[in-house]
């Protein structure tokens, strides 16, 4: 009899905790959808201000018209990458390059770096790219405690028994990541985004991919060839 009450016992203890472990598991999951809607709600805030940042810089290098096309159809390959977290940062990669030569190209033209609504833009955008910084820690940070939860004994047994997956994390590529974080450099005589490795001197760096040094830049109309400046950042 007292066998009996001892296995019962141990029945209710079970089944106790896997409802708790499962309540959690559920909790969890919530909160990693959750943070991920952070992460989309500031990607598409930066997808809805790059073509006001292109159209910008088109008013003052018209001829650019590779980087502009490049910039735009990234960006519209990163706004339809509606898929897993993996398939959304793989879509960054090309929108964070084409992003680089355009900036690359707006550090040539002194005039338009003084401009007020390019200067908001700018701000804006670090001020996104701050957030989204932010909103990807706190959703790996989240993944990683429920796949850490859905590999350990004993949670393990009630994710096998409930289909509890592993969930993906939002990383961001190798090469984006070296390129540096986004920075605003308001030291020059015109404020500006930068894609470049911090620390590295401007005449060190390899210039982006499609866009000529800028002594070789021709400047628009009525406008003096523009000096080197420095180049700079945002990435994910």
């Amino acid at each position: 009899m007292i066998a009996l009450w001892i296995i019962l016992g141990l029945i209710v203890l079970f089944a106790f905790g896997a409802v708790v472990s499962y309540n959690r598991f559920v909790s969890q999951k919530q909160l990693i959808k959750d943070s991920w809607a952070n992460i989309d709600t500031e990607l598409r805030r930066r997808y809805d201000l790059i073509p006001n940042v292109v159209e910008t810089v088109k008013g003052y290098a018209a001829h650019e018209r590779g980087v502009f096309e490049n910039v735009t159809k990234a960006r519209a390959a990163a706004a339809a990458a509606t898929g897993s977290p993996a398939e959304q940062a793989a879509a960054e990669g090309p929108f964070v390059a084409a992003m680089r030569q355009l900036f690359a190209v707006a550090e040539n033209y002194p005039d338009l770096k003084a401009n007020q609504n390019f200067l908001a833009l700018q701000a804006e955008l670090s001020n996104t790219e701050d957030r989204l910084q932010t909103a990807r820690r706190y959703y790996n940070s989240n993944v990683r405690d429920y796949n850490r939860r859905v590999q350990s004994f004993p949670s393990n047994v009630v994710a096998n028994m409930f289909r509890f997956q592993e969930a993906e994390f939002f990383e961001i590529p190798e090469e984006i990541r070296e390129a540096g974080p986004p920075q605003v450099n308001f030291t020059q005589p015109g404020p500006s985004v930068s894609f470049g490795a911090p620390g590295v001197p401007a005449a060190e760096r390899a210039p982006a991919p499609g866009v000529p040094p800028a002594s070789a830049t021709p400047g628009p109309a009525g406008m003096p060839s523009p000096p080197p400046d420095q180049e700079g950042p945002p990435s994910i």
